[in-house]
C-alpha cells in the first residue's frame, strides 16, 4: 500500500517538500489556508501598473544548489536567467561613481588578487579582514567580528550582508552573515552568477510545481486550513481542518508542517518559533528600461539598494525596511523614483507604480531570534517542520526555504 504525506502549506518550502516525497514514491496530499500557493514567493496581476508582479523581488545565486535542484525537478530551471559571468554593477548617488564587481567562473574567489576587478579603493588586506565571519559562532554579532566601516564595507559588505540578513549588518548574527559569505564570495564566481525568474516568481518556481503534483495524481487544495492536530502515542493521529473535516491518519502516515512560525506555534503549543520579524519594501513602475540597463543593479547611497529591470517594468527593494512601512504610499514612490532616475541616468514623471510592504518578510536575522529557531523534527514521530524560518543554518532566503523542505522530506523518507 502506497504510504501518504500530508504537506501543510504550499510555499516554496512546503511544495519542495512535496515534490521530493512525490519522486520519492509519497502519495502526496497539499493542503494550502489561502486561495493561491507560493506564500511570500508569488506573483499576482496588479491593477495600478497593469501588470504581473511578484510580491518581492526575490535574486538567486548560481551557487543555490537545492533551489536550483528545486527548479531543475520541476522542469524549470532554464526560467532563471542571468549573465553568463557573475557581475554586479553599482552605483554610489552620493558620489555619481559607479563600479563593477566582477567575481568571474572561478570555484575560488581569485577575482580579490585584481584591483580590476574588485571594489575600487580596496586592497587585499581588506577582504582578509573579512576572513573572521568565515568562522563566526552564531551566537556573535557581525559588529563584533568584523569592522564595519570603510570602503569595502560601505560598497559591498553592507549592502550584500543587508540584503541576506534583512537587519542592519552590526546587529545581525555572524554565523548567518558567515554561511552567505562562505556560499557566494568565497565560493568564487561559479556559485555567485545573479538568476531572477523574469517572467515571474510563480510561473517559474510555483505554478509548475502545482501542475506536476495534480498530474502526477497527488492533491494539492487551496482555501483548505489546518485547524488542529490529533496526537497520540508520540505521533499525529488526525488532521482536523474545522466542520468536521478530518482526515485520520495511518501508522506509516506522515505530515510536513511548512507553515509561518505563528501557525505553526498556535498548532504546536511549545513549540520554540523566532517572535521578532522585519520588513522589505518593494517598488514597482511600469516603465521600459533603457536599453544599456542591467538586469540587477546595486544602489549605495540612496534610499533604493537593488534595482531590477524587467520587461515593462523597474522595480526595486528595500530591506530592514520598518522605517518605510508607515510612510505615506505616494511620498514613497516619490523618493524611490527619484533615485531610480538619478541611478539610471533618466528622467520623468512618476509613472504607474506599485509599493508592497511585507511587514514581516523575514524573522530577526540577530543572534537572539536565530536561537530560538528549531530544527525540522519534533516531539511526534511522524512530524516534521519546514519553512526559511527554521533552524536551516542560513537567513530567511529561497535557498533556505528549499533546504528546509528537502530536509523534511529527507526524514520522511529515511522513516522507511
Amino acid at each position: 500500500m502506497q504510504k501518504t504525506v500530508h504537506i501543510i502549506g504550499a510555499g516554496i518550502s512546503g511544495l519542495s517538500a512535496a515534490v521530493r516525497l512525490a519522486n520519492g514514491g509519497y502519495r502526496v496530499f497539499v493542503h494550502e489556508a489561502t486561495q493561491q500557493a507560493g506564500g511570500r514567493c508569488r506573483s499576482y496581476f496588479d491593477a495600478a501598473t497593469n501588470l504581473t508582479i511578484d510580491n518581492g523581488n526575490h535574486l538567486l545565486l548560481s551557487g543555490n544548489r537545492h533551489a536550483l535542484s528545486y527548479a531543475r525537478a520541476i522542469g524549470t530551471e532554464a526560467g532563471l536567467v542571468g549573465p553568463a559571468r557573475a557581475q554586479f554593477p553599482f552605483v554610489d548617488l552620493a558620489s555619481g561613481r559607479r563600479w563593477q564587481l566582477d567575481l568571474g567562473d572561478s570555484r575560488l574567489p581569485l577575482w580579490v588578487f585584481d584591483e580590476t576587478r574588485r571594489v575600487p579603493d580596496t586592497s587585499l588586506r581588506d577582504y582578509l579582514a573579512l576572513a573572521p565571519l568565515a568562522w563566526a559562532g552564531t551566537g556573535a554579532l557581525v559588529g563584533n567580528t568584523i569592522p564595519c566601516k570603510g570602503t569595502l564595507y560601505d560598497r559591498l559588505v553592507q549592502p550584500l550582508l543587508l540584503a541576506a540578513l534583512n537587519v542592519d549588518p552590526p546587529e545581525g548574527s555572524a554565523g548567518l552573515a558567515g554561511a552567505i559569505v562562505r556560499e557566494t564570495l568565497l565560493a568564487g564566481g561559479q556559485a555567485c552568477r545573479p538568476l531572477i525568474a523574469r517572467d515571474g516568481l510563480s510561473s517559474v518556481l510555483i505554478e509548475p510545481a502545482v501542475k506536476l503534483l495534480q498530474e502526477g495524481g497527488h492533491s494539492v487544495r487551496f482555501s483548505h486550513e489546518l485547524r488542529a492536530l490529533g496526537m497520540s502515542g508520540g505521533r499525529i493521529t488526525e488532521l482536523d481542518f474545522g466542520n468536521g473535516d478530518k482526515v485520520a491518519l495511518g501508522a506509516d502516515d506522515a505530515v510536513v508542517l511548512a507553515v509561518p512560525p505563528r501557525a505553526a506555534a498556535a498548532l504546536l503549543p511549545g513549540l520554540k518559533t523566532p517572535t521578532k520579524f522585519r520588513a522589505i519594501v518593494n517598488a514597482h513602475f511600469r516603465v521600459d528600461p533603457p536599453r544599456d540597463a542591467a538586469p540587477i543593479l546595486g544602489v549605495v547611497g540612496g534610499l533604493v539598494e537593488w534595482l531590477f529591470a524587467f520587461p515593462q517594468r523597474l522595480s526595486v527593494t528595500i530591506s530592514n525596511g520598518d522605517r518605510l512601512v508607515d510612510m505615506p504610499r505616494e511620498e514613497l514612490a516619490l523618493a524611490i523614483w527619484q533615485d531610480i532616475c538619478e541611478a539610471l541616468g533618466v528622467s520623468g514623471d512618476l509613472p504607474p507604480w506599485q509599493i508592497v510592504r511585507e511587514r514581516r518578510a523575514t524573522f530577526e536575522a540577530t543572534p537572539e531570534q536565530n536561537a530560538l529557531r528549531p530544527g525540522p523534527a519534533t516531539a511526534q514521530k511522524n512530524l516534521f517542520l519546514a519553512g526559511d524560518w527554521t533552524a536551516t543554518g542560513l537567513p530567511a532566503t529561497i535557498e533556505g526555504s528549499v533546504r528546509s523542505g528537502d530536509r523534511a522530506a529527507d526524514l520522511v523518507l529515511a522513516r522507511r
